[in-house]
């Protein structure tokens, strides 16, 4: 076998493997070092050393552990119910309220915690029964809650951010500027869906009961201004500081978790149990994320190595694509690797095999990665893995069963869909903001693929760019 057959096996295994439920991070240095010892000895063993070096000395990946300490301690803050009540009062006179309130208060919260399993189980215990007990449908009901849940993918302080800037190259910040933006056009999509549906067929979402249609203003002021305010305020603290240069993410991220303690503290929710618990479960998390990045460095080297990526650039030369073909099969491989895949996996193994395409197809990095922080919420949605839908029926009532969820999911997988076209067809929607405050955060004409492209890798670039030379003795 030649070489990028080798490299190709590689992907076939791996592939193979996580299919048995293999642990994804494990799997990848061991297949990484395994194909490593063929192609190039005992150097692998030098190649992995370097590699977990390099990754545990990025700098970008410290906001990733001070984030996730940020939203388990908001979480285990008990701010949800409360904020959840205050929103609630707020939308009252909205025709689907309830779902409405619940889509905000997902969205709100994914700014805090950027955590979806959290969210979505939260929201399943709080805003599902409520919405049940209220009369909506429950297939309606279950999609809101999923889908609400999932924001946190791409709305700032997003995780998947952070990993696409450290596996892209492409600065955090600006990352989050650009999807400032489309977080909110996506959020806002969903409620116009779900208003409508409430506006043409008000069975499936019921008015709220007298008792909330006579709450007096006043104690919706009151209840916005000690539940809605604070949170906001700590995001609004930290978010602002990232955007406006005031400090780096890692520096905003450590103020947001000390932020986060202080909250807990005021509402008395702070306790050494609850404190432990979230350094456990941040530890953990952030484990999981660097053994990854560490898996993925090591095999995408052993495969750059066996010029595995000749056989991607072959096929492309093949299709003859123009750059408007190319950028929809790029979000369509990801759409379908959502199915099996979740997005950590796909952030860290198969994003970077689309980067060396970006350059020659002139399409900017940062509005790459915001499509595909869009297109990555239907990981969560789309069986069978759909970690979301799993999540909420995991502590849904029983009478609610997994194919009513799904059939909920479904029309909010579609409203992703079209915001994905609307982002192409509108790309300052995701490129103002970044250029507004940075200048040439990426400009709108460069961010769309040129049509004129359709040979790959016809440049001055050496032929062998992207090779990983075996460490010398």
């Amino acid at each position: 076998m030649t070489d990028p057959q080798v490299g190709i096996l590689m992907l076939v295994v791996f592939l193979f493997a996580i299919g048995f439920g293999f642990p994804i991070a494990f799997t990848l240095m061991a297949i990484g070092v395994g194909f490593g010892y063929y192609a190039m000895g005992s150097h692998i063993f030098e190649l992995f050393v370097q590699r977990t070096f390099s990754v545990m000395a990025n700098d970008v990946l410290i906001s990733v552990p001070l984030f996730l300490f940020m939203g388990y301690i908001v979480e285990r803050a008990n701010i949800l119910d409360r904020l959840f009540l205050s929103i609630e009062l707020a939308a009252k006179n909205l025709p689907g309220s309830l779902a409405v309130a619940t889509l905000l208060t997902c969205a709100l919260f994914a700014t805090a915690t950027g955590i979806v399993g959290a969210v979505v189980t939260l929201m399943s215990l709080l805003a599902l029964p409520a919405m049940l007990r209220a009369g909506y449908d429950p297939k309606l009901a279950a999609g809101v809650v999923c889908a609400g849940g999932c924001l946190g993918i791409l709305i700032p302080p997003s995780v998947l951010l952070i990993l696409y800037g450290a596996t892209a190259g492409v600065s955090v910040v600006k990352l989050y500027a650009g999807a400032f933006l489309p977080g909110l056009m996506l959020a806002g999509l969903y409620m116009a869906y779900v208003i409508g549906r409430a506006v043409i067929n008000p069975s499936l979402a019921p008015k709220p009961p007298k008792e909330i249609l006579d709450v007096p203003l006043s104690k919706v002021i009151w209840a916005l201004t000690t539940s809605f305010l604070p949170l906001a305020l700590l995001i609004v603290t930290v978010l602002g500081a990232i955007l406006f240069g005031l400090a780096t993410p890692t520096e905003a991220a450590a103020v947001g978790a000390a932020g986060a303690v202080v909250l807990a503290i005021c509402y008395r929710s702070f306790s050494i149990a609850k404190l432990t618990e979230s350094v456990f479960l941040t530890a953990r998390s952030a484990a999981m994320v660097c053994w990854l990045f560490v898996g993925s460095a090591t095999f995408s080297a052993v495969f750059a190595y066996l010029n595995g990526h000749e056989v991607v650039r072959a096929l492309i030369d093949y299709l003859d694509l123009s750059g408007t073909q190319f950028m929809i099969l790029a979000q369509f491989i990801i759409f379908l690797l959502g199915w099996p895949l979740e997005w950590t996996e796909i952030i860290v193994i198969f994003v970077p095999i689309f980067m060396p395409l970006l350059q020659h197809y002139g399409v900017d990095p940062l509005f790459f990665g915001i499509l595909v922080a869009l297109n990555l919420q239907t990981s969560f949605l789309t069986p069978p893995v759909a970690m979301a839908a799993f999540y909420c029926k995991g502590v849904a009532p029983k009478s609610l069963s997994i194919d009513e969820i799904f059939k909920g999911i479904y029309p909010f997988v579609f409203i992703v869909l079209l915001s994905m076209v609307l982002l192409y067809v509108f790309p300052e929607i995701a490129l103002w903001l970044p250029d507004q405050l940075y200048g040439n955060g990426g400009e709108v004409e460069n961010a769309l693929p040129s049509e004129g492209s359709t040979t790959l890798f016809e440049s001055d670039a050496p032929e062998d760019e992207g090779e990983v030379a075996a460490p010398e003795d």
